[in-house]
């Protein structure tokens, strides 16, 4: 047999292998590269399972569970060990994977409403018979078959049928576990048994399957309740169940019936009526609240949710003033530095907090303050004559709002009173599924958003941002979800039909990735569930929309 040289990244090594040799051999034979057991491989930049076959030379980066990649692998294997196990267990029944939670996925168990179990008992049954097949240590199977007999073998699962119907290629590649096969987002890992910690509870109305710590993978996710922001997801499933919309093969239908006008125009005017509705409850404290502090991570549209809760606010009889928090960045050379030496923009310690705090409470006795603007291109703040004064005018209450990433971070405003602020917390909490067991997590929903954005705006091309991506969401766990639960009011900013809008920007930004960068593999992730979906023309979005702070076209100054 032929030998063919490879390119082990993980030591930089070159090593002469057998044609056809998997790369499950060579993890045996390299395991002690990773820290925690091999889940796959990273093969010329392309996500692998270990059940591939190597015939030509490749570059091959082993992955584990402390590589987000790897961590996808090993959560979405435990989505269909839980699949099969429902199966088993209640073959009447109907798991829906619902969204991701601070320490898990939340889903719904459909079907036994009338059977009289109780969820704790659907619970301890399900759990027994995923233990079962963990111990088992059953293989997860990669098979690529004709996508007409893969249909044949999708009666268990018809919004996935449906939507893999409406594909055009000829081949798929499928996966199977001791008998069911299916169709995930993602590779997954080889076998049960490398699936050693999860769990499966009982959680509000429905489950929550509970993930390993990205931290710290050999202990589950510390358990968090977040009640706000899981009112939030309820509502956005509310929402999808009034658009008749709860995932992408639908979404395509209303595109193809051409009848995204009006699905553009309910999901905007939900928006704008909870928009209303916070601005209400601001009203309700306008004799305390005098300033809205409005924070959320990246690309989560803080910006024009700004604008848009200003003008509801401007409705109810207030003068509002806006300011961004990025104009108290401290300069530059006091910036603080991360291990790499790099700068550290996004902890809190990178703003002037004592000359933020000086100024507001200024404001609040109705002085006139100076206010600096941020020269991102100095890295310094400057004064241009730009001043503010909170006094009342031509009868109208003055608020201020200030919009930036730490506004909920109680040590930001520390020296002002709480009974002045109302928070409120922005994110896009994706209303949209790609099927039943297969969700779209909310930071690929703001990843696309932002890559749109970056180089419609600041010229920055999908591998730049994608290289940027990690330090973000690191900034994001540390700084911002942590203080969530602090808002007042939370906002969701996804819309349903989002996904469609960005894609004719996303892919060809995304399809210029180059092979030779590790990036590669995060892009290619993104595209497989972009080419599923049916684009919408951008005529059809107003000036107002959210959307437009990424696309451009928006009637708000930023």
């Amino acid at each position: 047999m032929n030998t063919i040289e490879i390119i082990i990244e993980n030591n930089n090594q070159r090593v002469d292998i057998k044609q056809g040799t998997s790369l499950a051999e060579l993890a045996k034979k390299y395991s002690s590269l990773c820290q925690y057991p091999i889940l796959g491989a990273l093969v010329n930049n392309e996500i692998s399972p270990l059940d591939y076959r190597i015939y030509n030379p490749k570059c091959i980066r082993f992955i584990d569970i402390t590589d987000r990649q790897g961590l996808r692998m090993y959560n979405r294997s435990v989505i269909f060990m839980l699949y099969k196990a429902l199966h088993d267990v209640f073959p009447q029944a109907k798991l829906r994977v619902e969204h991701s939670t601070l320490c898990g996925t939340f889903c719904y168990v459909e079907g036994l409403e009338e059977s009289g179990i109780t969820p704790i008992e659907i619970a301890r049954q399900v759990r027994d018979r995923m233990s079962e097949l963990q111990q088992a240590d059953l293989p997860f199977e990669h098979k690529t078959m004709l996508l007409k007999e893969a249909l044949e073998l999708l009666d268990h699962a018809p919004a996935t049928k449906q939507l893999l119907g409406d594909l055009s290629q000829l081949y798929i590649t499928m996966q199977s576990l001791d008998g069911i096969t299916h169709k995930l987002a993602t590779k997954l890992v080889p076998s049960t048994g490398c699936l050693t910690v999860w769990d499966f509870r009982p959680y509000a109305d429905g489950f929550l399957i509970q993930s390993p710590d990205f931290n710290h993978p050999g202990m589950l996710s510390l358990y968090q309740e977040t009640p706000k922001l899981f009112s939030i997801f309820r509502e956005h499933y509310r929402w999808a169940k009034l658009l008749q919309v709860p995932n992408i093969a639908k979404l395509n239908e209303t595109i193809r019936a051409k009848q995204e006008n009006h699905l553009i125009h309910v999901a905007e005017a939900l928006h704008e009526k909870k928009y209303a509705a916070i601005a209400d409850e601001i009203y309700q404290r306008r004799d305390e609240v005098k300033m809205v502090l409005l924070a959320g991570p990246s690309s989560s549209g803080k910006t024009t949710s700004c604008r848009r809760l200003a003008v509801q606010l401007s409705v109810l009889g207030f003068d509002v003033h806006q300011i961004s928090l990025d104009d108290y960045f401290l300069a530059r050379d006091l910036t603080p530095r991360l291990p790499n030496g790099d700068y550290d923009f996004e902890c809190l310690e990178a703003l002037d907090i004592p000359l933020l705090n000086d100024h507001m409470q200024r404001l609040f006795n109705g002085e006139e303050v100076k206010m600096p603007t941020y020269n991102f291109i100095t890295g310094k703040p400057e004064y241009r004559g730009n001043t503010l004064c909170l006094q009342p005018r031509n009868g109208k209450q003055p608020i201020l709002i200030a919009e930036g990433i730490h506004a909920l971070n109680p040590k930001l405003t520390a020296q002002i009173d709480d009974k002045l602020k109302f928070k409120v917390y922005v994110s896009a909490l994706t209303q949209i599924s790609i099927d039943d067991q297969n969700i779209i997590h909310t930071s690929d929903n703001r990843l696309i958003r932002r890559i749109v954005r970056d180089n419609n705006f600041r010229g920055y091309s999908a591998l730049d941002t994608l290289k940027r991506w990690e330090s973000v969401r690191h900034g994001e766990e540390q700084h911002i979800f942590p203080f969530q639960e602090e808002a007042d009011a939370m906002f969701n900013s996804a819309l349903l039909y989002e996904l469609a809008l960005l894609k004719p920007y996303a892919e060809p930004l995304l399809k210029r990735v180059p092979e030779n960068c590790p990036e590669y593999a995060e892009a290619r992730r993104l595209l497989d569930f972009l080419e599923m979906i049916e684009p919408i023309d951008p005529k059809h979005i107003p000036p107002t929309s959210i959307l437009r702070e990424f696309l451009g076209g928006s009637s708000f100054e930023y």
